[in-house]
């Protein structure tokens, strides 16, 4: 954890793959630990074609079969239909909005919101973001993105700064919004 908090979590993603993953991810979060999907994370990855949208999206019923028998991944079968159903989505969203990319920055006018909380008791489960995020996204037919899911997905990927102001990455990530 320590590792993904220093290096990855918050940082500004710009690549449709890396978006889907991490939207794959916190759908398969719910209810669970993000230690749980972090140590699976590379089994997701291989279960999931590296997380390309294009070949999720093809994915048929006897893949998902096959997915929920294996134990290196979450085998909870309305998340995994539900990667497929939101590749699907990611799709449609990238070919109508140029990328998935675009779409997603543009709930928080393609820069990153710097938060300024000083404990963890101030941060929220949810924003006016992130709800109009995910009513967005389930307008489209996408599931397991309701708004709690899409902060978390926010936060991860850097829509957001959310690192305590007593953070270093808080420091070191706003002064990349800065330039």
């Amino acid at each position: 954890m320590v590792d993904y908090h220093d290096r990855e979590w918050g940082v500004p993603v710009h690549d449709d793959r890396l978006l889907f993953e991490f939207l794959v991810l916190e759908g398969a979060q719910a209810g669970l630990s993000w230690m749980t999907i972090l140590r699976k994370r590379e089994a997701y990855r291989n279960a999931f074609k590296d997380f390309v949208p294009e070949r999720v999206a093809r994915f048929k019923d006897a893949a998902l079969t096959r997915l929920v028998d294996s134990p290196a991944i979450v085998r909870n079968r309305r998340k995994l239909e539900s990667a497929v159903r939101n590749a699907r989505v990611v799709q449609a969203i990238a070919g109508e909005r140029g990328s998935f990319d675009r779409y997603v920055w543009s709930f928080v006018d393609g820069r990153p919101r710097r938060n300024a909380w000083k404990t963890m008791t101030e941060i929220p489960a949810e924003t006016a973001e992130s709800r109009a995020l995910s009513k967005d996204l389930i307008a489209r037919g996408a599931n397991f993105v309701g708004p709690t899911i899409c902060y978390a997905f926010m936060q991860a990927t850097g829509l957001v700064n959310d690192h305590l102001v007593t953070c270093f990455r808080y420091r070191q990530l706003s002064a990349k919004t800065r330039a």
